[in-house]
């Protein structure tokens, strides 16, 4: 077992907080305009152009209660081995996830 010095530690730990508390707030509304156009057509794709199922299941709120935004952020950004869902963190930041998993628990607009 490597031991980590507490100042390290501390930093390690504040580190990973600050990452876990991405903020929507953080996507300007620029970018999520361009973040719903890529939910309706690029998700839209597989998931359906209206979000209730195709290739993909339905994103609808009713359907993802119990899922919680950090696993639906974290399921965008590292995708789902074994399925067709992508990764998407080449092309995505974890606000970007954070605020797609964000809207879609509360239904797009």
């Amino acid at each position: 077992m490597t031991k980590v010095s507490l100042p390290v530690a501390s930093m390690i730990l504040i580190g990973t907080i600050l990452m876990m508390n991405t903020s929507i707030a953080d996507v300007s509304v620029a970018r999520q305009t361009e973040l719903v156009y890529l939910l309706r057509q690029d998700c839209g794709s597989c998931h359906g152009m209206t979000l209730r199922g195709g290739l993909g299941p339905a994103l609808l709120p009713e359907l993802l209660i119990g899922k919680s935004e950090q696993f639906l952020s974290t399921t965008i950004l590292e995708g789902r081995p074994g399925t067709a869902m992508p990764a998407w963190k080449g092309m995505l930041n974890k606000a970007d996830a954070s605020w797609l998993a964000h809207q879609l628990q509360r239904g797009v607009q």
